[in-house]
């Protein structure tokens, strides 16, 4: 450990007494931010819900954009009180016992490992349009061993590429919205027979031609196109400054969300009358291809790549951060925890790449049985997580406010505590009882509440025996004469008095 001279180091000791290093840069954390929320399901997904709710979309994405928002805010009042690398798993545990946290971190990785081994395949059908005599499967392992090296070499190298990744999709949704209100306002016209017309939003079967209720319906398909946005929880622990750095950018969570998917959403059905959209072909194809774009197919085909490479990239991160929580705090063999000397979880990246991998194999040989199950048995976990997020926030908030009292209470408050914590956490809880009623969903929903019960077991039975059992994730209260903006997890202050 350092002494009171040195530099702040995120995170506590891993394997071997190293340390994950705060290399994150301001930039990297606020692309990381932007860029988290649009993955391939952005650009493809859109469809799919277009097609169920028709214009009501636009109340769909803004809907869950509330929800993820929220949910966000919650996680940021406890990532600014105690900023960790472990992050919603750390809280649980505090909150509930060791098995909250064992599940949560367990949970959490699961589904970014198994997002990790799709991205990769659906990367090397991609990669296929250009260069169709490869094997797709010979992409996909390219594709996955090219970040894991990115994540290898350094916390700056991922945060580096994510950086340039996550600009590319900000900048191609930027453009499109530039473009799209242009032809919106009669600038230009394109080859559709169709006029771009805000009257598009009704005239057609009316602003909800598929009931009130397919709004709501969509929202489970679009909190899953949101996910990611509390990565930059996890990401900022490895920066100088976390509860700064977290508090930013929950505060614009919400700016981006509305920007990226409500407007995105509102000119792509007022371009084109929703039932001109079909499912599982990206709207924004559909779309420029009305406005007279040319080589959209292949515009689309490059982007949707970086959104993969992205979620890849931020997947294989994400997964090797919850080991490395999960090794620290005695719930995964202590070899997950070993960290080199560049400061990278290189058990956590290389266990989860295995993963990665096994995805790839399952993806070619057996697409209908071991494929689907894995993809459909990590379905709903994000919404278990976000609900044990709630139940922490809603468990934490008195025992933050006593221990911030001394510093002049907490600087970054959920609002309307506990009233909107608990109405938020139980519409989640709705909407997972949805996903288990609705006949598309209901394999998905059914089979992640296996995954569930499976985690929830093991950490209830390791909380019972104590069987390996210690605790070392949670920082302490800040220290006193310490700012919490310049606060860092395992940093050692000396002299302070």
């Amino acid at each position: 450990m350092g002494s009171g001279e040195q530099g702040p180091s995120a995170s506590i000791e891993g394997c071997q007494g190293k340390e994950l290093r705060a290399d994150l840069s301001k930039r990297h954390l606020t692309m990381i931010s932007m860029g988290g929320t649009i993955g391939a399901g952005f650009f493809v997904g859109l469809s799919g819900l277009i097609v169920v709710a028709g214009p009501s979309a636009i109340l769909t994405t803004a809907i869950a954009g509330i929800i993820v928002y929220l949910v966000m805010r919650m996680l940021g009042e406890m990532a600014v009180a105690r900023p960790s690398t472990g992050s919603f798993v750390d809280y649980a545990r505090m909150a509930l016992g060791r098995w909250g946290g064992f599940a949560s971190g367990w949970l959490y990785w699961y589904f970014w490992v198994i997002v990790a081994g799709i991205e990769a395949v659906v990367g090397g059908e991609l990669i296929a349009r250009w260069m169709p005599s490869i094997p797709e499967w010979v992409t996909s392992v390219v594709i996955l061993v090219a970040m894991i090296a990115v994540n290898m070499l350094s916390v700056k190298s991922f945060g580096e590429a994510e950086y340039w990744f996550a600009g590319i999709k900000v900048a191609v949704i930027i453009a499109f919205i530039i473009a799209g209100a242009a032809f919106v306002a009669g600038l230009w016209t394109g080859t559709t027979d169709h006029a771009a017309q805000v009257s598009n939003l009704w005239i057609h079967d009316g602003f909800t031609p598929n009931g009130v209720s397919a709004i709501f319906v969509g929202v489970v398909t679009v909190i899953f196109s949101m996910t990611g946005a509390e990565l930059v929880t996890i990401a900022a622990a490895e920066s100088a400054h976390p509860a700064d750095a977290i508090r930013r950018t929950t505060q614009t969570v919400v700016v981006r969300i509305l920007a990226f998917f409500v407007i995105s959403t509102a000119l792509l059905v007022t371009i084109l009358p929703w039932d001109d959209y079909k499912a599982g072909v990206s709207p924004f194809i559909t779309a420029l291809d009305a406005m007279g774009v040319p080589y959209t197919a292949d515009i689309l085909n490059f982007i949707v790549l970086v959104a993969v490479l992205s979620c890849l990239n931020s997947g294989l991160y994400t997964a090797s951060r919850m080991i490395f929580t999960q090794g620290r705090n005695g719930d995964a063999p202590a070899w997950m925890t070993r960290v080199n000397s560049r400061g990278v979880p290189t058990g956590g990246i290389l266990f989860s790449a295995i993963v990665g991998f096994l995805c790839i194999g399952a993806g070619y040989l057996w697409p209908d049985t071991i494929f689907l199950y894995l993809v459909n048995s990590s379905g709903a976990v994000v919404l278990f997580v976000y609900v044990l997020i709630g139940i922490s926030q809603v468990k934490l908030r008195p025992q933050l406010e006593r221990e911030a009292a001394a510093r002049g209470g907490l600087t970054f408050k959920m609002f309307g505590w506990p009233i909107i914590p608990s109405l938020v956490t139980a519409l989640i809880v709705v909407i997972l009882l949805a996903m288990g009623i609705r006949t598309e969903t209901r394999a998905e929903f059914f089979q992640s509440l296996v995954s569930l019960a499976v985690v929830v077991g093991i950490g209830l039975f390791l909380q019972k025996t104590g069987i390996k059992g210690r605790y070392e994730g949670l920082p302490a209260t800040l220290p006193k004469g310490v700012d919490e903006d310049d606060y860092s997890p395992g940093r050692v202050y000396e002299n302070l008095d």
